[in-house]
């Protein structure tokens, strides 16, 4: 469809991002985020976002039971466990990146379904890039304090400018890519949109529209 980016993970599976205005192929299960590392297994499609308050992760081994996350710059990150038959939804942003929600959610994956890592199809989807991703110190050095080597990700830019131009800059979809690599998932498994919500029109962003904005919704379903 024109209204969805759709990944190429596996036949048994269908895996997209909307871009703005889409309509959702069929009804998606999606979590209330509070950039949190709480995950919740969904057992049931008519699953709602009441009753998932305080979740930034979805997990099932439901077939036909799709999960998403909410982004608007946030990175979306899907997984697939081809040999447990599962699936996840994991809404990381800078507050969840820094603690590893991606890392958490496969080894709640590995606990629930004896998931391992080395099988793992994953997904880094749409989200603002490091160019545009201007941070405060303090997040920088929330970074350095909690053990993430932040040298592949980090950048000093020279002093401020307009937009986001200057200051320091981190590569959250690196970041995401990084840390699924440390879990074990082969390299080979990863693919990453490469897309910036904040420089491509096609997505919602906050950074570029204000947090009111809409959502672009990440989902994955097993066949």
């Amino acid at each position: 469809s024109d209204q969805i980016l759709e990944y190429n993970i596996s036949d048994k599976v269908h895996a997209f991002s909307t871009f703005r205005d889409a309509q959702l192929p069929y009804a998606v299960v999606t979590g209330h985020q509070v950039h949190g590392t709480a995950i919740a297994v969904v057992t049931d499609p008519d699953t709602t976002r009441e009753q998932l308050e305080g979740f930034d992760a979805l997990i099932t081994n439901v077939p036909g039971c799709a999960i998403g996350v909410r982004t608007a710059d946030c990175i979306p990150v899907l997984l697939y466990d081809p040999v447990n038959k599962a699936v996840a939804a994991v809404h990381s942003g800078w507050r969840g990146t820094l603690n590893r929600i991606s890392q958490k959610t496969i080894f709640k994956m590995h606990d629930l379904y004896g998931t391992r890592a080395e099988d793992l199809k994953a997904v880094v989807g749409p989200g603002i890039c490091k160019k545009c991703f201007q941070v405060g110190e303090e997040v920088v050095n929330y970074f350095k304090g909690n053990g993430i080597n932040i040298d592949p990700i980090y950048s000093w830019e020279g002093p401020k400018q307009e937009g986001m131009k200057g200051g320091h800059h981190l590569d959250l979809i690196e970041e995401n890519r990084l840390l699924l690599l440390e879990c074990g998932v082969p390299a080979t498994n990863i693919q990453v949109s490469g897309i910036c919500t904040y420089e491509d029109g096609r997505f919602f962003s906050a950074r570029r529209e204000g947090s009111a904005c809409g959502r672009n919704i990440n989902a994955i379903k097993m066949l």
